[in-house]
């Protein structure tokens, strides 16, 4: 009975197995090049002190319920208040992560009439949430924002009546690169549409005063930003910067905002202080800018690869299998480096995603790359 109840995900499993794309979870060890902790603030002792004063005076663990009940509590309201200020936006709304971010704006905002016009290597999460959108939705090449204009262009000429929301990252989380933000943002104005940035790798670490790629554009009713916080700023959750009506829409039409027990007060108030720490030490963001600039250096020179400009280093690799056997190679000489295989990233470009945060230093950097270099022509195709 268990054979016949369990098959088909049995056979699923082995399936990934032949194809080196089934997964596994394993613990954090050895030298940190995967996580994106960037500004290393997860052991903050600043993000600690905060969190045990947040405890003394009587800041909750549990929210108890949802954000229209008994759920929404000063410190969200505070984090969304100072968030709003430090990215430099009429309003934030504080998700319990950027999935769940995500999943509420796209399927919440874009309406029956509108487009949502995508770039095809944009998040999972906006994938989710375009699906269960009731707009019509096309994909379009990477960076290419002619193909974004052609999209708008022929759905117009077919018809098509409402706005268009043009939805990017604005640093893209496989391969490191930014979205052509202002050509991106002239063609919403253009087209009476919405922007829609995805600024997960970006924040904290990029922009003036770690703002994020966004900080400089000029529209503002029609931008949405999504900044998560599990990353740069080391806690959890993600707070998405709009106008006050959009944000008043999700609030009374997003089911997953709605329905869902509002995040911990006590991360909000550790969000609250990883701001503060961005905006009180510019010298941890120069620290960093150095040390992506000498690790994209370093690769050019190590590996004869080019950078991508930012901490996420892709190192293409192509066979699944050769990617999982160099990671786990890696891992037993010490660095905590993982294989990217699809559908993470398109069928032949498995990787290993190498992160730069300031959990390491040059030393570490020079190291591992003398390795991978040694590692990568011992494990042949």
């Amino acid at each position: 009975m268990t054979a016949g109840l369990l098959g088909h995900h049995e056979r699923t499993l082995h399936g990934l197995e032949r194809k080196g794309r089934r997964r596994a979870l394993l613990c954090g060890g050895g030298i940190d090049f995967t996580s994106n902790d960037y500004l290393a603030l997860s052991g903050s002792p600043r993000l600690k002190a905060a969190i045990a004063t947040a405890i003394e005076r009587g800041v909750p663990v549990g929210s108890g319920g949802s954000r229209l009940l008994r759920g929404n509590h000063p410190e969200h309201e505070a984090l969304e208040a100072e968030a709003a200020t430090f990215f430099g936006a009429e309003r934030t709304l504080f998700f319990a992560s950027g999935y769940a971010a995500n999943a509420a704006l796209f399927s919440t905002l874009p309406q029956r009439e509108d487009l949502i016009v995508h770039d095809a290597l944009i998040h999972a999460s906006a994938h989710e949430g375009i699906a269960a959108s009731r707009a019509q939705a096309v994909a379009v090449p990477h960076n290419d924002v002619d193909a974004f204009a052609d999209a708008i262009g022929s759905w117009r000429k077919r018809g098509g009546k409402g706005h268009p929301w043009i939805a990017v990252e604005s640093l893209y989380s496989m391969d490191g690169d930014r979205a052509p933000l202002a050509e991106l943002a002239a063609l919403a104005g253009r087209h009476d549409g919405f922007l829609v940035v995805d600024e997960a790798h970006a924040t904290g670490v990029f922009g003036p005063h770690g703002r994020g790629l966004t900080a400089e554009l000029e529209c503002q009713d029609n931008l949405v930003a999504l900044h998560t916080c599990g990353k740069a700023l080391g806690v959890s959750g993600a707070l998405l910067s709009a106008s006050g009506v959009l944000c008043d829409y999700l609030v009374n039409r997003a089911r997953s905002f709605i329905y869902s027990t509002a995040p911990s007060p006590l991360i909000a108030a550790a969000v609250r202080e990883a701001l503060a720490i961005v905006a009180d030490e510019p010298e941890r963001l120069a620290e960093f800018d150095q040390l992506r600039t000498f690790a994209n250096q370093a690769l050019a020179e190590t590996l004869r690869l080019p950078g991508s400009g930012s901490q996420i280093l892709p190192v293409l690799i192509g066979d699944n299998g050769r990617a999982v056997r160099i990671a786990a190679h890696m891992r037993q000489e010490g660095f905590d480096i993982r294989a990217i295989r699809p559908p993470t990233v398109p069928e032949g470009t498995a990787r290993l995603r190498i992160a730069i945060t300031l959990n390491v230093d040059r030393s570490m950097i020079t190291h591992m790359l003398e390795q991978l270099k040694r590692v990568m022509l011992e494990e042949q195709p």
